[in-house]
């Protein structure tokens, strides 16, 4: 039997894959909070690894924008940040996973940009509330194309963006607190990470507010580029 629905369903949220004419489906966004020390510190927040363990927000995939696209500045924030970031993008199943079988679920990376309404998200922080209206806004989650690297663990590498040609953020892959193992090691062990669930891991120091008319560009080495431009409030 034929499901009829009230109004039409939303389309499955996907991404282009590199080399490849098929799309990559979507199905959940993870986000790793502070996994750079020098970002820590920067928010005012210092990581000590030793009696600490990651920690996670979501978004809507509905969140999810292509790199080169132009969004509207978001309502209600008078702060909106950039955060450059590292996405592991999962291909095979997997639940409680040991640490040296997790290269085995990585389809492959693409670069992320975890937009913010950061003025929000310090309110509900500092108020002991979750981050929501401060991460999980529309068209907050820009990811790149995807460039498939079945089962490789990326150790390191330079991560960068700037802003209308300025460098903001310049790090490197080898200053994640926890590396891509342990954090897929630690996520399996509260979800049954499937295809298509991509994992933000972090984003390093530089972060700071946009202006309507700004252009943002970044890059992780060895995966690629990705690109954003703000446009004016709705």
């Amino acid at each position: 039997m034929t499901t009829t629905y009230l109004w039409t369903p939303p389309a499955v949220p996907s991404l282009p894959v590199r080399g490849k004419s098929e799309r990559a489906p979507v199905n959940r966004l993870f986000f790793v909070g502070r996994n750079y020390h020098a970002h820590a510190v920067e928010m005012g927040r210092p990581v000590d690894k030793s009696v600490e363990s990651p920690f996670y927000f979501t978004k809507s995939p509905s969140t999810l924008v292509e790199s080169g696209a132009t969004v509207s500045y978001p309502a209600e924030t008078k702060n909106y940040h950039h955060e450059m970031e590292l996405v592991v993008v999962i291909g095979a199943a997997g639940f409680r996973v040991k640490r040296a079988d997790a290269a085995s679920l990585i389809y492959g990376y693409a670069c992320g940009l975890d937009m913010t309404r950061r003025d929000l998200q310090l309110v509900a922080r500092d108020k002991g509330r979750p981050w929501d209206l401060g991460k999980d806004v529309e068209q907050s989650s820009v990811v790149s194309e995807i460039v498939p690297m079945t089962g490789t663990v990326l150790e390191s590498g330079a991560l960068a963006l700037s802003v209308n040609g300025q460098t903001c953020q310049s790090s490197d892959l080898d200053k994640l607190i926890w590396n891509i193992p342990e954090l897929i090691e630690d996520l399996s062990k509260f979800y049954h990470l499937q295809p298509g669930d991509l994992i933000f891991t972090g984003t390093p120091e530089g972060v700071g507010p946009l202006q309507p008319g700004d252009h943002i560009e970044g890059s992780v080495a060895g995966v690629g580029t990705i690109s954003l431009t703000v446009g004016p409030a709705d």
